[in-house]
């Protein structure tokens, strides 16, 4: 722990680590107050519509990751004025995301319920949920921008903050709502709402009385400079590509799951919650990695970026042990946290292992995306996407779906995030420079 740069990233890793614990959390309560409920349907329908959300939103996401690479990178360089335009070329395209979003709401709730499959009852919910959460869209829009900012600024305990006020607000408005009020998912989404608005006057307020010197007059020339705009569309392009792609096969794994059923629905969104868990665990490193290694190209300084991706990848390592064994050891305990009822409680126990595995199998993938997008490398990060989830993912389920059920997805979508790793791994030395 002597080593500086072993502080710098624990400095910069554990906000995020104890604001992402929140984010598990809220999953978690989202799934107990429907779990509780007398229907498996309620349960579906937050998954569903959950899906439908990462997906709208994982086009625009590119935000958070682009915003965080440039600003540190701007910063490693000593480039005051990059810094503050990489916040306000963000926030332009925030605004625009919400206009698109908003207007479009109704094709896409159409498009969504055409997509998805499900049960009427759990459709329908799904449906009922959608047309809440759907108001909290500018608000989560521009949080994407300030928390990359934020980040890339080297500050990760202004989004600790605000990820943790979110989710605060959110759990106890959703338990309101749906305990007192009788909201059902109504309820859950209603929650959700507040919460990010609250989040979003949260971050202004940051940056208002912490860098207000960077809140400098925005000039036209500058704003829409020709090679300025052309490196942030087509790095933040190639991002956005990558998102979609990841949330498309999260929710094809979802929608795959739909097709076999309410309970096994309802077993696979227990199950990913604790996939959930651990990547936010692990994002918290790849934050810190987003920063440091962001830092380090700004600054071309090719001894330090070494050192931050070993280390990196070690503390990556070091986490999914213990929590490969605490699956192991207690998987019905934790399952039991988010269901009582028993019949899911049993169905879940043949899919344990995948349960215990997902830690081993997927820390790589999730360190290696901080330390691209850190470097902006996104021409590589899109590739690597692009074989994991069209080269790997389709063609294992394609064949081992058929023939071995749920068991089948469950490996094709473990078999995507090992490729992920992999794929990284390989093309490190070329993207990153190593």
């Amino acid at each position: 722990m002597k080593n500086p740069l072993n502080k710098s990233i624990l400095r910069l890793a554990i906000p995020n680590i104890i604001s992402n614990i929140t984010v598990p959390l809220l999953g978690l309560v989202d799934m107990m107050l429907m779990g509780h409920l007398d229907s498996v349907a309620y349960i579906g329908a937050i998954g569903l519509g959950g899906t439908i959300f990462s997906v709208m939103y994982s086009v625009f996401s590119f935000m958070r990751a682009g915003t965080t690479g440039f600003t540190a990178q701007s910063l490693g360089a000593g480039d005051q004025q990059e810094i503050s335009y990489s916040l306000y070329r963000s926030l332009c395209i925030a605004l625009i995301a919400t206009v698109i979003v908003l207007g479009l709401q109704n094709p896409i709730e159409w498009i969504s319920m055409k997509l998805l499959n499900g049960s009427e009852d759990v459709l329908r919910y799904t449906a009922d949920y959608f047309y809440v959460r759907i108001w909290a869209a500018p608000a989560v829009l521009c949080l994407y921008a300030f928390n990359g900012w934020f980040i890339g600024m080297q500050n990760t305990t202004v989004p600790m903050v605000i990820a943790i006020l979110i989710n605060v607000v959110n759990i106890a408005a959703s338990i309101f709502c749906v305990s007192k009020l009788g909201m059902g998912v109504r309820g859950v989404a209603l929650g959700t709402v507040i919460a990010q608005y609250c989040g979003l006057v949260t971050a202004l307020i940051f940056l208002f009385a912490k860098y207000r010197k960077y809140l400098i007059s925005i000039k036209k020339e500058i704003l829409l400079q020709a090679d300025k705009l052309k490196r942030f569309f087509k790095v933040n392009t190639d991002f956005m590509i990558r998102s979609i792609l990841l949330i498309l096969s999260i929710a094809f794994f979802t929608n795959q799951s739909a097709k076999l059923g309410d309970d096994v629905l309802a077993v696979n969104m227990i199950l990913m919650q604790f996939f959930y868990i651990f990547s936010y665990f692990t994002d918290g490193f790849a934050y810190a990695g987003e920063a440091l290694v962001g830092k380090f190209t700004g600054a071309n300084d090719k001894v330090q970026l070494k050192k931050t991706v070993r280390l990196l990848l070690t503390w990556g390592l070091c986490l999914s042990l213990p929590f490969t064994l605490l699956y192991w050891l207690f998987p019905d305990t934790f399952i039991g946290l988010i269901s009582d009822q028993a019949e899911v409680i049993e169905q879940a126990r043949p899919y344990h292992i995948y349960m215990i595995i997902i830690p081993i199998i997927t820390f790589a993938a999730f360190i290696w995306d901080g330390i691209y997008i850190g470097a902006t490398a996104a021409r590589a990060i899109r590739n690597t996407m692009v074989i994991a989830s069209v080269f790997v993912f389709l063609p294992a389920w394609y064949f081992l779906m058929p023939a071995f059920g749920n068991h089948g997805l469950w490996i094709a979508f473990l078999l995507f995030m090992l490729a992920r790793g992999v794929t990284m791994t390989l093309m490190s030395k070329k993207a990153i420079g190593l």
